[in-house]
């Protein structure tokens, strides 16, 4: 991958790159070159660009990492009909704030009911650790709850601090969030099914064995 920021907003076979997956990291970066960045990546979905206080970190996520993005999108997507909730994916969005020097693009997220300016929810595969705190960014963003998929298992986080200050006053450990066992945002939603489901590998199965746990917490 390229070695600067400036490459990496000039290079011209940007998106072409074939390796499965790299991390760049670049701090001291303005505002404006994360918006260029973001304006030269527009029409690729390859890379997912976070940024705080000047800290740019670019992902290409690798095969592994989508199929389980996939098959989390793909299982959700069934409790939402099977529990008749109404939603709206944004998938994988640019969501940032100029004003809180925060940006991010989940690999999936959701608004629950009607759509809105920030998710409710926003959910990250992590397969390799980052340099950035994904909480203080959806934090300063305002998003309700947040899910990490990582080691074959969830951390599901729900925001408790909804100041404006420019730390957390609560949680501060976790930005502001409360670790949580279970959804608040989805409360019907067995997360051990969940978990259970997203690693098998035939979507078909994946997704039977889904509906069969769904039907069987209707009972």
């Amino acid at each position: 991958m390229v070695s600067s920021l400036k490459e990496l907003i000039d290079e011209p076979e940007l998106g072409q790159t074939s390796d499965p997956e790299e991390r760049f990291i670049s701090s001291g970066v303005s505002w404006e070159s994360y918006e260029s960045l973001l304006v030269k990546l527009e029409n690729n979905s390859h890379y997912r660009v976070t940024y705080l206080d000047g800290i740019l970190e670019i992902v290409s996520p690798s095969i592994r990492h989508e199929k389980i993005k996939t098959n989390l999108g793909m299982l959700l997507e069934r409790f939402f009909y099977s529990k008749r909730i109404r939603f709206v994916p944004m998938g994988s969005s640019t969501f940032r704030n100029k004003a809180k020097k925060a940006g991010a693009e989940p690999d999936e997220c959701y608004c629950i009911g009607e759509e809105k300016k920030v998710p409710d929810l926003a959910i990250e595969v992590v397969l390799t650790s980052g340099n950035i705190s994904k909480l203080e960014i959806y934090r300063r963003l305002g998003v309700a709850e947040v899910w990490f998929w990582e080691r074959n298992q969830f951390k599901l986080y729900h925001l408790r601090d909804n100041s404006q200050t420019e730390l957390a006053t609560i949680y501060p450990d976790t930005y502001g969030y409360e670790q949580i066992v279970a959804s608040e945002i989805l409360p019907g939603l067995d997360i051990s099914l969940l978990e259970q489901c997203i690693t098998i590998s035939d979507s078909i199965q994946a997704v039977d064995e889904f509906e069969q746990g769904l039907k069987a917490d209707n009972e």
